[in-house]
């Protein structure tokens, strides 16, 4: 099998698309489409179902993919090991989200920008599942997740810091300034971002326990955080999200403490050979977030 064969079958199964593939690799399509075509002639099998404009793997292709990504791995390791220590250099694809992106990495990627250029960080905005499923895949180098569970199938994960969640409303709401009871919130008007967050899916099993709940949904952070000073209901978010309302006094922090904590941690695929630049970014991001954020 020839090495430049196995990098572009890995391409393709990643992105699951031979237009893609190549554009990613520079190639033509034309060329992308031959060298898979070559490798299932070697291999006597074939990798891809084209299934119309859409194609999937193949039992053999599933098969192949992992020893795929060892070798090619394994080749950037020999070639780092051979031509000694050089500035960190490489695209990563980062599995994000929007209360991370905006209040914990500002500082790490400023790191990134001003100490090692040649890293090109591409951030790409997933959650919960959608964010592991990627990492398990190789569609992200590295994921952060914000979630009460530290162990995940498929994946290794560091843990960065607790994430406290504040209860927040309106100056003036009817249950500030007094501890409030979990019953008491199954009546109010409540405030979300979307399901799959893991925090408001959390807050939702709690009040549902008690009795069934609907929750006005804003997609966003900061149109929930909006909505909640405008005095349409209460909301469950980060408290790194709403600290400067806080603060300022357009929100006020109910007497409600979440019976669940959350960790933010930094994910990869089990097994995988992380490159230099995606090591040195797992490095600083425990040292970053975790003084940001306080001990996990």
């Amino acid at each position: 099998m020839e090495f430049r064969l196995l990098v572009t079958f890995e391409k393709v199964a990643t992105v699951l698309s031979f237009t893609r593939a190549a554009a990613e690799l520079s190639y033509a399509q034309s060329s992308v489409t031959s060298q898979v075509r070559a490798l299932e002639s070697d291999l006597g099998v074939e990798l891809f179902d084209r299934l119309g404009s859409r194609i999937r793997l193949t039992e053999a292709g599933e098969r192949l993919l992992p020893y795929a990504r060892e070798m090619i791995e394994l080749a950037e390791e020999a070639r780092a090991a051979v031509t000694g220590p050089q500035e960190p250099s490489g695209t990563l694809t980062v599995g994000t989200m929007e209360s991370l992106t905006s209040y914990r990495l500002p500082p790490l990627l400023e790191y990134f920008h001003h100490r090692h250029p040649q890293v090109r960080l591409a951030l790409r905005t997933t959650i919960g599942d959608e964010t592991r499923q990627a990492l398990r895949q190789g569609t992200y180098d590295v994921g952060f997740l914000m979630e009460a569970e530290t162990e995940h199938p498929g994946l290794t994960s560091a843990v960065l810091a607790v994430e406290p969640l504040a209860l927040v409303a309106a100056r003036g709401h009817a249950l500030a300034g007094r501890p409030v009871e979990t019953a008491e919130l199954t009546g109010q008007s409540l405030l979300a971002t979307e399901p799959g967050c893991a925090y408001r899916d959390l807050f939702e099993r709690e009040l549902t326990a008690l009795e069934p709940v609907a929750f006005t949904e804003f997609g966003t952070i900061e149109a929930t955080k909006r909505a909640a000073a405008a005095g349409l209901g209460i909301a469950l978010l980060p408290e790194v999200t709403v600290a400067a309302e806080l603060a300022e006094g357009s929100l006020v922090r109910l007497g409600w403490e979440p019976p669940f904590t959350l960790r933010t941690q930094l994910a990869w695929r089990a097994g995988k050979r992380l490159a230099a630049h995606a090591r040195l970014f797992v490095e600083r991001a425990r040292q970053l977030v975790s003084e940001q954020a306080g001990p996990a």
